[in-house]
């Protein structure tokens, strides 16, 4: 179907005695509502509880746009200024990358279209400091996150984005570790979305990270926190492939780039006291898969498998499928610090490791085949090569025929300093009260 000309944002409220905020959107043909319920306490009358849920109804939008893949996004009457333009501009071309790419499309010639705020100056937002919320999904990077936040700040919570009226027991289990409070929110997608076959929608992946870290900005305002603290970590910048010279990354929105944009969005909103970050910025797969291995507590109640969130509720596995590339990524990286018969555990006796079926998505994530990065949150090929080469120095593989063929298969493509893939690499944006003692020095 040819695209529409404009999809327009229609506009946002807030209902303070159901503590909801309504995002409404449409394009030529069709109109969409999203809603968000909050269980956070707050005062929605605070200017920043406003400023918040906007920044909420800007991002929220990708969702609809992707139906349509207008050339040209109307902001309606919202005021924006330069700078929300521009960040809305790289959002959606970036953010939408790979759906573009599936797609055929070239998004970049996008225009973003409004009236003009001016210069606006930041709220003053004053937070109690050493609150953090934690956006949480129950996998290994948002563990490690949380289990080395906690010791030193034990008012922290974590936050958890959900169908309204269902939870993802794949988060659940895993909360309940923590023994940390949750701060709950509901998200109703408009159903319209879910047709997308029947009604001629384009159908694709979407930056939904960066929606759900509004959403928890939403959350930290009303609860006066001071930081929403991500687990986004260094291979999440890396792109799947560039076509005709741009990047395609499935996980852009977890991205250092995402997350320098954003961040700055929020300054400029809210002033210097709140901070958006990711606490894994630096630190590779590898470190964190390390991390988590001496997490022990935790080792029967994650899970990452993608099948577990899977909208219909009739199709969600209660296990790990231990088939797609998302269950051999999480096996791969831990196989290096966990013990074979632990991780079969964790599998349910399906290792992904020890069947010969995942051959092919093994070599693809260690570049030996023709295939490209999956289109999933894994980490790079360097990262893969790494804990193969670990996996295989370990005993309790040596009976292993599959790890056996892929060591070999990658022969001297192994990449030669291990180490240096346990240390820290890259910027991140940590604040000094949030840093660990070994990135206080590290450049920001």
């Amino acid at each position: 179907m040819p695209p529409s000309d404009r999809f327009r944002y229609d506009g946002f409220a807030i209902d303070p005695v159901d503590a909801t905020v309504v995002c409404r959107y449409s394009t030529r043909e069709h109109t969409f509502t999203e809603r968000f319920a909050f269980e956070a306490g707050g005062n929605w009358d605070d200017p920043a509880a406003l400023a918040a849920a906007r920044i909420l109804y800007l991002l929220a939008g990708v969702s609809y746009y992707k139906t349509s893949a207008a050339p040209l996004i109307d902001l309606g009457e919202l005021p924006t200024t330069a700078m929300e333009r521009d960040f809305l501009h790289g959002f959606y071309v970036n953010g939408l990358g790979e759906f573009a790419y599936r797609n055929g499309l070239d998004l970049r010639g996008l225009q973003v279209e409004g009236p003009d705020a001016g210069a606006v100056a930041a709220n003053i937002y004053t937070p109690e400091l050493g609150r953090p919320l934690i956006p949480f999904g129950g996998g290994i990077d948002s563990i490690v996150t949380v289990a080395a936040l906690v010791t030193d700040h034990p008012a922290a919570a974590l936050c958890v984005v959900e169908p309204t009226g269902q939870r993802f027991a794949a988060i659940e289990y895993a909360a309940a570790v923590t023994g940390l409070p949750v701060t709950r929110i509901a998200r109703t997608i408009d159903p319209a979305v879910q047709r997308s076959a029947e009604l001629g929608f384009l159908n694709g992946h979407v930056p939904v990270t960066a929606i759900i870290s509004a959403a928890a900005l939403v959350a930290a305002v009303l609860e006066r926190r001071d930081a929403v603290v991500l687990s986004n970590e260094w291979s999440a910048s890396v792109p799947a492939l560039v076509k005709d010279g741009f990047a395609v990354n499935h996980q852009w929105s977890k991205s250092e780039a995402f997350e320098q944009a954003f961040g700055e969005l929020v300054r400029s909103t809210f002033g210097p006291l709140l901070s958006v970050f990711s606490y894994l910025r630096p630190r590779t797969e590898l470190w964190v898969a390390q991390q988590f291995a001496r997490l022990t507590p935790y080792h029967r109640a994650f899970r990452s498998c993608n099948r577990a969130f899977h909208q219909d509720p009739a199709q969600r596995l209660d296990h790990w499928c231990g088939r797609c590339d998302k269950c051999c990524f999480v096996d791969l990286v831990l196989a290096p610090f966990m013990a074979r018969g632990e991780l079969e555990a964790v599998f349910a006796s399906d290792e992904p490791l020890q069947n010969a079926a995942n051959e092919e998505r093994f070599r693809t994530l260690l570049g030996l085949g023709p295939g490209v990065k999956p289109f999933e949150c894994v980490g790079d090929i360097d990262e893969c090569r790494a804990a193969l080469v670990l996996t295989a120095q370990r005993e309790d593989r040596a009976s292993s025929a599959l790890v056996a063929r892929l060591r070999s298969e990658l022969g001297d493509a192994a990449p030669t300093d291990l180490a240096a893939l346990l240390q820290p690499r890259g910027t991140h944006r940590i604040p000094d009260r949030y840093a660990p003692a070994d990135l206080l020095v590290s450049s920001r």
